[in-house]
């Protein structure tokens, strides 16, 4: 499926014009990111909290402790899941102006828990190497205790939208005679220069992706 349908709870309301059902947008912006925000409510309390994801095919993972609240109280309940790229800080010539340039995803769904060992390795498998590729050639799998200690839970990516914003500010008309300095500041997150253990083996070779 190439584009999703829309939904009641997807359809965009306001900014439409910024909004894509396209598969390949959402994709690409849930590949980019290493970093979501699943939303849920536990007791009657509403919680947002951060993990990491990955993407396989049409279907999102996310991982954490057996015992943990958070994929305790998604698995088998409905939940909000979002993921931001932050691309550019936009200075307008007003405050009223001001924004920023960013790609986001919202996805509605009902996580499911991942029993399946297969599944459920492959899914952590697939953690790994979205977070560094090769890596998972390079380290120990999971041991059972450590399987057992894990919930992974997969979350079907059939409702969701996406929402982009690219370009300089949209000042008033009036405003562009002002004096003070408009435009976009380019944002972006960059991998560092690896930082050894203090214990790392004498012959283990840094990260193959950098």
């Amino acid at each position: 499926m190439s584009t999703l349908s829309p939904t009641p709870r997807t359809t965009l309301r306001r900014r439409a014009e910024r909004g894509s059902f396209e598969r390949s947008v959402i994709d690409a912006i849930l590949d980019e990111a290493l970093v979501c925000h699943v939303a849920f409510v536990h007791d009657g309390q509403p919680f947002a909290l951060p993990t990491t994801h990955v993407r396989v095919g049409e279907t999102l993972y996310v991982h954490g402790a057996a015992k943990g609240r958070l994929l305790g109280s998604v698995a088998g309940s409905p939940a909000c899941v979002t993921i931001t790229l932050l691309d550019g800080l936009v200075l307008g010539r007003s405050a009223m102006h001001h924004s920023m340039n960013y790609r986001s995803v919202v996805i509605l769904a009902t996580g499911r828990e991942v029993t399946d060992r297969d599944e459920k390795l492959a899914a952590l498998t697939a953690l790994v190497e979205h977070v560094v590729p090769g890596r998972s050639r390079e380290v120990r799998a999971p041991s059972e205790a450590e399987l057992a200690a894990t919930r992974v839970v997969a979350f079907p990516i059939d409702e969701a939208s996406a929402k982009v914003r690219t370009g300089p500010p949209v000042d008033a008309e009036g405003d562009y005679a002002l004096e003070c300095w408009a435009g976009v500041v380019p944002m972006r997150l960059t991998r560092g220069e690896p930082v050894p253990d203090p214990r790392l083996h004498p012959d283990a070779a840094p990260p193959p992706a950098w």
